[in-house]
Order: C-alpha cells, then sequence, then structure tokens
C-alpha cells in the first residue's frame, strides 16, 4: 500500500522533517490534531506542535531522519488509520549516533478539500501502552 495516497503523504511529511520545515510539515496536520511528544504528553493543536518540533529537533542536535514503509490503511467513514514501519536515525546526543525502530499508528481525517490530515500522530504505536506502565 506504499502507493495509496496517504502513504505518500507520510512520506511528503518525513521529508518535511528531514528538512526541518516547519511551514510543509505544519501542513500534514489537521487545526486540531494531538501529536504524543511521549507517553503522558500530548501537543494539541498546529502550534504545540510545531513548538514541540522545534524542541525535538533541537534534541537530536538537528540531525533527525525520519523514513516509513509497510504501510497498511483502513479507510472508513472519512477518517483513516494507518499503521507502518518507522525507522528514526540521528547523531544523538555528544555526536552518538542512535538509531531505532518503531510501529506508529495514525489517525487521519479527509478534509474538505479532498486532501487527508493527521488528526492524532503517535510515533509510539502500542508501545506506548508498556511505556505508560514502566513509567508509573
Amino acid at each position: 500500500m506504499n502507493d495509496h495516497e496517504l502513504a505518500k503523504a507520510i512520506e511528503r511529511a518525513d521529508q518535511a522533517i528531514n528538512r526541518r520545515d516547519l511551514i510543509a510539515l505544519m501542513d500534514f496536520y489537521e487545526e486540531d490534531a494531538t501529536l504524543v511528544i511521549e507517553p503522558g504528553r500530548f501537543a494539541r493543536g498546529k502550534k504545540e506542535i510545531a513548538t514541540a518540533f522545534e524542541a525535538i529537533f533541537d534534541f537530536f542536535n538537528q540531525s533527525l531522519v525520519v523514513t516509513q514503509r509497510d504501510f497498511h490503511i483502513i479507510e472508513g467513514g472519512g477518517v483513516a488509520l494507518v499503521v507502518c514501519n518507522l525507522k528514526l536515525t540521528t547523531e544523538g546526543k555528544a555526536s552518538s549516533p542512535v538509531s531505532m525502530e518503531r510501529q506508529p499508528t495514525y489517525v487521519f481525517r479527509k478534509s474538505e478539500d479532498g486532501g487527508w490530515r493527521c488528526l492524532i500522530d503517535n510515533s509510539y504505536g502500542v508501545d506506548v501502552l508498556n511505556m505508560r506502565r514502566s513509567m508509573g
């Protein structure tokens, strides 16, 4: 399903992240979207999401690179659930390379203009359940 329009939208968002292009990245989100920053911590709305991404870019020393593949997309009633494989690489703190893989879950809503916009961005996927338990 990598040729689905949602897979292409996610790939464009990844490219915007990799370029640190917040303007292009914010077009990916609904006005009332929610981003899971970490388990139990959220950014709500485009303004908070943009601020969160600025902090994420800074945290990873402006070296964050994201790629996604193996998209599974389920559509119904103008919304879609997307599950895929995500690879995140970065130089990390003190130039220590970091590479991790996740299986994110996203919820999209079809906009009036016919495009898809992300409503819920959970890059942790179901791992957020185990992480919440270990935190507390």
